[in-house]
């Protein structure tokens, strides 16, 4: 490590101090230019017979990236198998039919290439990632991870440590609780399964259930193939061949029921972490725009690093009402059938209602129409900015790209993205922040809560 770190620090002037002639002003005599590459194709997107959706977006790259993105998150598990999405996501790594848990990492290894999986409350998404030359070969490990899973009853008891794991480091972060929370006491059913194995059943979920839940839920009418610097015909091959064993709809999926309510961790931490919020926008929708715009108004956190997001209007209205610490952002997250609104707030526990109450009221302020059209503006350049940072990126690409052909089957341009964030007015923000205000409300707070309020006290 000594060594590597010396040569790190060398300084840069070691390296240009070996030319002391003239400056490379002009091509090398007898070498020619390199050709330009060919301008990035557009994002292509066609159905197959199976229901497979394939997507497609031919940059020229010499990396290529391939996504399998499944509807197979926590909210399509069942009472029988709370937990099971979790301990797949930690099974991706396992002995399937095709290929051994060994082969499988070496082989990746040999290739230079990765082999990811991460998952939300609706998708489960695995991630291939390699040179162009060697595609092929990651692809046969894809779809072994895919759908030739085995599920090795020894093999999944050792998963348990790893659960365990997961589930301590979920547990430090009271951010991560206070929204498992939220989502536990806003639904009646689906969305309201955590992300994390509950704890009576870890070291429960069988192979057998694994096996179960895969085969309900890992069929090709429930999947989609999103591939960058792949050709389009390369993913029609991959679908309509090695995932055909897979096809069908699948089992079928419950709609979530918004509810509302109150869950309360009481405990001795000084920080109040508390979110209350209403039902908001489906994924996809004119609503959902406009939520994320408000949400830009009342503050999303800090745009600059290590900055104080002043020009939002809950820490502006929150800091007039108390001189305690405290910090406030706007709480969005949309699903296919429902969605969340609210106001997250983290505040000293004796400030803990002065803070949510002050917060709670630069929402009604929005909601009686205290917006300027500057407001607006300035929050739906904040969107598109961070829309557009986001694909310059392969990973927020693919993201967006799987995200929109796994529930429509089409993919909309940026510039069409653009023009409906611009079709949101003021009229729009004022009613969001309405319905905000007058819908049923949902809580969730941890820490010492002897001067939080409850949610019907707000």
């Amino acid at each position: 490590m000594r060594g590597i770190r010396s040569l790190n620090s060398l300084p840069k002037r070691c390296y240009a101090a070996a030319r002391t002639s003239e400056t490379l002003n002009e091509p090398l005599a007898g070498l020619k230019a390199s050709p330009a590459p060919p301008p990035p194709q557009n994002v292509q997107v066609s159905k197959l017979p199976n229901g497979l959706v394939i997507a497609s977006s031919e940059n020229y790259s010499p990396l290529s990236s391939v996504g399998v993105f499944v509807k197979a998150g926590s909210r399509y598990e069942t009472v029988e198998n709370q937990g099971v999405a979790h301990v797949l996501r930690l099974a991706a790594n396992l002995t399937t039919k095709g290929a051994s848990a060994f082969k499988i990492c070496r082989g990746v290894e040999a290739l230079g290439g990765s082999l990811s999986v991460t998952s939300s409350r609706e998708t489960m998404v695995y991630t291939a990632e390699c040179l162009r030359d060697h595609l092929d070969s990651l692809l046969e490990f894809l779809v072994n991870v895919t759908t030739a899973q085995e599920f090795r009853p020894w093999e999944v008891d050792d998963l348990t440590s790893r659960v365990k794991i997961d589930k301590a480091l979920a547990q430090q972060c009271p951010q991560i609780g206070v929204i498992e929370k939220l989502h536990e006491a806003a639904y009646k059913n689906a969305l309201s399964n955590s992300l994390y194995c509950p704890e009576y059943m870890v070291g429960r979920i069988s192979s057998k259930q694994l096996q179960s839940f895969v085969e309900d839920n890992f069929t090709t009418g429930r999947m989609a193939v999103v591939g960058l610097g792949v050709k389009h015909s390369v993913l029609r091959q991959l679908g309509e061949g090695l995932l055909s064993v897979r096809a069908g709809a699948g089992a079928p999926v419950a709609k979530s029921v918004y509810r509302g309510g109150e869950l309360r961790v009481q405990n001795n931490e000084d920080l109040v972490h508390a979110l209350i919020a209403s039902e908001g926008g489906v994924t996809g929708s004119a609503e959902a725009n406009v939520f994320t715009v408000l949400q830009r108004i009342l503050g999303a956190g800090p745009h600059v690093k290590r900055g104080s997001n002043i020009t939002s209007k809950l820490s502006q209205g929150i800091a007039k009402a108390t001189t305690q610490p405290f910090d406030a952002t706007a709480f969005n997250a949309s699903y296919s059938d429902s969605g969340l609104f609210g106001i997250y707030t983290i505040a000293q526990a004796d400030s803990a209602g002065e803070v949510i109450n002050a917060a709670i009221a630069q929402v009604r302020g929005v909601a009686e129409g205290n917006v300027s059209e500057a407001d607006i503006t300035r929050a739906k350049n904040q969107v598109k900015a961070e829309y557009l940072m986001s694909l310059e990126s392969s990973e927020g690409l693919m993201e967006e790209i799987g995200a929109q052909v796994l529930s429509t089957a089409a993919y909309q341009l940026p510039d069409n993205v653009l023009q409906a964030i611009d079709a949101v007015t003021q009229d729009d923000v004022v009613k969001a922040a309405q319905k905000f205000v007058d819908g049923k409300k949902t809580m969730s707070a941890s820490g010492h809560l002897v001067n939080t309020p409850f949610v019907d006290e707000v």
